[in-house]
């Protein structure tokens, strides 16, 4: 009899009790337990079973002074409290990783604490939280459903990972040309280990980039998903002799990775950004204000969405990434565009985030950005109908298109003026976010590039 649901309990609630259990009857000798810094690195402390009761009891402790963002090193213990349905047992040996001799490995993700036992400010996943909850006041319920591109490169003789690419396929393309269809095949296999329900995965535009589409969910539960799905993407590239990046621009002159991010707003169960009746094929007013704050706060929500310097080198005009503060019914040139599809999936999605982002910080700073609009009834411009690309500069000044900042640099301008975004992410977090951020564009701006050798040391 085939065990494995059993085994991963990939849906059901599990109490501390439940989880010591099945961790004896699986034979989980290590359970690390996964949190996330300020500028969205996965970290995370394992422990051996002999500390899996006082895990669980949220009682180990770390050093916070040693984490991007967190604390000073006078004030740096803190807590690490388990969400116990984030449980999740490795899925390594279903591509033939053996590591039963050691016993299995099973992660939960935590939340920050202070030795005083109140949640950290700083905490992204608590930061998330705090939205949400200021949401469900109103209210709402924010649903999230994001696609996060990925690039496979090849690793050189000494296992280095190189920009080479393995595959000249594109957009949909199948196999030989597509040379990552057994890796993704295998990503999705360990996901759906996890819990996940892939809705699609497939190649995309540039050589060596894949996406890979999963069901979208409320917003703390698919932030945490995002977390989970990097590491699997990274791991199973990594065993299969690949390397996978996040970074949205590896390759001048080919697409770079966005993060396509899906948004409704639920309440009683209802999407209440569908109106039967309503214009624009059903959009209701709701949607049309949630939309106005995205707009309204988008040049200051892009420094917590494209948080890289490299970020910007994909928002560039002529890679179908959007630079251009408009929406639109199905045309994708725009920031925001709204799919066909009504009902119950009627949805906004916004284009520019990549997958280089903290996802508990962007979804908390879209969440409150739409808000804003919902709460100030913040009419959007009228949708565009045109290409936003092949618009003159006279005709984006004429049907008042803004566009995105330029830079990583002008983004965080735009950002520290923002007294929404900055609320939402709480002082502490607002401040250590632009100290790394600008400590970040200064070191690059400083440096001297490869381009600019290229370019003038010889004909000066």
């Amino acid at each position: 009899m085939n065990t494995m649901p059993k085994r991963f309990s990939t849906h059901a609630k599990m109490s501390r009790e439940d989880i010591l259990t099945h961790m004896k009857e699986h034979d989980v000798r290590f359970l690390r337990l996964q949190f996330m810094d300020i500028t969205g690195i996965n970290k995370n402390i394992e422990v051996p079973h002999s500390q899996f009761e006082k895990a669980l009891n949220g009682e180990v402790m770390f050093d916070g002074s040693s984490i991007e963002g967190f604390t000073r090193i006078e004030e740096s213990d803190m807590l690490l409290k388990p969400d116990f349905g984030t449980y999740r047992v490795d899925p390594w040996d279903s591509y033939g990783v053996h590591e039963a001799s050691h016993g299995q490995v099973a992660s939960i993700i935590c939340d920050v604490y202070g030795t005083d036992e109140k949640p950290f400010e700083g905490c992204p996943r608590g930061i998330l939280r705090k939205v949400i909850a200021e949401a469900a006041e109103l209210g709402y319920e924010m649903m999230a459903g994001p696609e996060a591109e990925f690039f496979l490169f090849m690793r050189d003789e000494d296992g280095g990972a190189t920009t080479n690419t393995h595959d000249s396929a594109g957009y949909f393309d199948l196999a030989p040309l597509d040379l990552g269809e057994e890796c993704r095949r295998e990503i999705v296999i360990a996901l759906e280990k996890q819990g996940f329900e892939i809705e699609a995965a497939h190649h995309e535009v540039a050589p060596g980039q894949h996406e890979i589409d999963f069901k979208y969910g409320g917003a703390l539960e698919t932030a945490d998903r995002l977390s989970t799905f990097r590491f699997i993407v990274r791991r199973v590239a990594r065993d299969m002799g690949l390397h996978a990046t996040f970074m949205p621009k590896p390759i001048f002159g080919q697409n770079g990775s966005g993060m396509h991010v899906h948004m409704s707003l639920f309440e009683n169960g209802e999407n209440i950004f569908y109106e039967e009746g309503a214009a624009d094929g059903g959009i209701s007013d709701r949607m049309r204000h949630y939309v106005g704050g995205l707009l309204k706060h988008a040049r200051a929500l892009v420094a917590i969405t494209n948080p890289t310097v490299n970020s910007y080198k994909r928002l560039v005009p002529g890679y179908e990434a959007p630079t251009h503060l408009a929406w639109s019914m199905r045309n994708r040139s725009p920031l925001i565009r709204v799919p066909d599809r009504r009902g119950i999936s009627t949805r906004c999605e916004l284009r520019m985030p990549d997958p280089s982002c903290n996802p508990y910080l962007a979804f908390a700073a879209m969440l409150a950005a739409g808000l804003d609009g919902v709460r100030n009834q913040i009419d959007p411009p009228n949708p565009v109908t045109g290409n936003v690309y092949r618009m003159s500069e006279r005709e984006r000044t004429r049907n008042k298109i803004k566009s995105l900042p330029g830079n990583l640099g002008e983004a965080l301008v735009a950002f520290e003026k923002s007294s929404v975004l900055k609320e939402a992410l709480g002082t502490h977090a607002s401040q250590q976010f632009l100290t790394a951020k600008h400590a970040e564009w200064r070191e690059y701006i400083a440096a001297v590039h490869p381009w600019e050798l290229d370019r003038y040391l010889t004909s000066m």
